[in-house]
């Protein structure tokens, strides 16, 4: 097979022709001889990119990490950066592209083709999901009548923030949305699940705490060697019977932010002796080291593999359990973030028992293609973002709260969002992204966490009004994602 996406292919003669690398010149019936994508005829020529005007957007973008941190400037890159790309020919059924891969098969599968990692929808499409989190109603009195006033009853909320996020090039939801409203399959939405096997389980046996963003356990370490994990999971999953025909259903997390770090095997040492966790943590060391085996043989080695061990404990029980009841769908893990982000034997462990790996990513103005291919290697699986955002100063909250990037405008905040996702789209492990989140925080809302409760982070006010210049900026590049896909690949093929 061809290398991907050459610079020279047959012409509407037949005959081989070079054109500018400007996608807009490209005829997509080209690409079915161009590497990854070569294996449909795509038809119709694009309409020209110069129709559509793109968002003058900031180059740099002053940043910081919270209020009183000092602020940066970053360079961004943006779709204007780019040779024109057209919008993408309208696509399947489910908001992937128009290019078919194999059989369908009734759910959404992975792929990886030439080297690049995909998401196949049900009717055999490749895909690439593009969603929102938290897409609900805000919980207070005045962003209640907000709505009323706005919409007039909460079924016409949820059609219109569905044709919202349709209309702005997302074709699913993320985490803590509100299928049962939303109704996914009404709507046109590839929605998730998250089921919090361990916090639920955690919650059960009275040993968490709310964290920020979080739940917390007891010094730091999930119950995962409780004997009686695997049969609370197995209750759990029970309920996943009921969506387990649904072709709109993407898949499922297990948890969100498990605290996997490389001191567990030291803090389970520490818990009381009563515990399971403990008993096991010190079976594991002594088989290592020796019946006699302390704290003090523990070696940098001896920490990775422990938290390896306890992934592939916590993943084998999870997908045990998911797969007894909803054989379908995919397991989108556990969302890691944070230092567990560097330790590569928790991906691996997670890759022999899931299907694609989730990571909430934090602290990266612009995504590591050498980490995203890392956690892709690692586990062998693709990779979803499952969190990450940007809030303004102009919003006139406070942004006390989150740890994504603080700037000084929605212009900025679009300015990320193409930055970030240009990122992810060059790299050949990403399958989607999920921003954080549908609305704003609500500092009248009580009983969230520390994290949720005076930050923009919405694509909408906590009253539903829309922040158009970060919607354009969105629907700028949500809609060009087959194109730019094809930019970066043709681009790296020619290298």
């Amino acid at each position: 097979m061809s290398k991907c996406f050459p610079s020279e292919f047959p012409d509407a003669s037949g005959s081989l022709s070079r054109r500018h690398h400007g996608l807009s010149r490209l005829p997509l019936s080209a690409w079915a001889c161009a590497g990854v994508l070569g294996f449909l005829a795509l038809g119709r020529e694009p309409a020209p990119a110069a129709e559509v005007a793109l968002m003058s957007l900031p180059s740099s973008v002053k940043v910081a990490s919270a209020p009183d941190r000092p602020w940066t400037d970053k360079k961004t890159r943006t779709l204007a950066d780019l040779p024109a790309i057209p919008v993408d020919e309208k696509g399947s059924r489910f908001g992937g592209t128009q290019v078919k891969s194999g059989t369908p098969s009734g759910f959404f599968r992975t792929s990886k083709l030439e080297g690049r990692w995909w998401l196949v929808d049900p009717d055999g499409y490749l895909f690439v999901h593009r969603g929102v989190t938290s897409v609900n109603e805000t919980r207070t009195k005045a962003a209640g009548e907000s709505l009323i006033r706005q919409f007039g009853s909460r079924e016409s909320w949820a059609e219109s923030t569905s044709e919202l996020l349709k209309d702005n090039g997302f074709n699913g939801l993320g985490a803590w949305c509100d299928e049962k409203v939303l109704q996914p399959a009404s709507t046109g939405l590839v929605y998730t699940k998250l089921w919090n096997f361990m916090s639920s389980y955690g919650r059960s046996r009275r040993g968490t705490s709310q964290g920020s963003g979080h739940t917390k356990y007891t010094n730091g370490c999930p119950f995962i060697f409780d004997p009686e994990f695997a049969a609370f999971c197995d209750e759990r999953a029970k309920a996943l019977k009921a969506s387990k025909e649904d072709p709109w259903l993407l898949g499922h997390f297990t948890d969100n932010e498990l605290p996997w770090s490389i001191e567990m095997l030291e803090r389970y040492l520490e818990l009381p002796e009563n515990e399971a966790g403990y008993v096991e943590a010190w079976r594991w060391l002594r088989e290592r080291h020796g019946a006699k085996a302390e704290k003090s043989d523990i070696t940098k080695r001896d920490r990775a593999e422990f938290v390896g061990h306890a992934a592939d404990t916590y993943f084998s029980i999870v997908s045990r359990a998911i797969r007894k009841y909803d054989p379908n769908h995919l397991i989108l893990g556990s969302r890691f973030h944070g230092r567990a982000l560097r330790i590569p034997e928790l991906f691996e462990a997670a890759g022999r028992h899931i299907d694609v790996i989730s990571v909430n990513y934090y602290h990266a103005w612009s995504p590591d293609q050498d980490r995203l291919a890392s956690w892709s290697k690692s586990s062998g699986k693709p990779i979803i973002i499952s969190e990450w955002y940007a809030k303004a100063m102009d919003s006139g909250l406070t942004n006390t709260g989150g740890v994504g990037w603080l700037v000084k405008t929605q212009a900025d905040r679009a300015a990320f969002y193409q930055n970030f996702t240009l990122g992810l789209l060059e790299s050949k492990s990403c399958i989607g992204w999920h921003w954080f989140r549908y609305s704003d925080n609500d500092p009248d809302q009580k009983g969230v966490d520390p994290s949720n409760r005076d930050s923009n982070k919405g694509i909408v006010t906590s009253h539903y009004k829309p922040y158009e210049p970060l919607l354009n900026s969105m629907k700028e590049l949500n809609l060009r994602t087959l194109g730019i896909v094809r930019h970066f690949d043709r681009n790296q093929a020619s290298d």
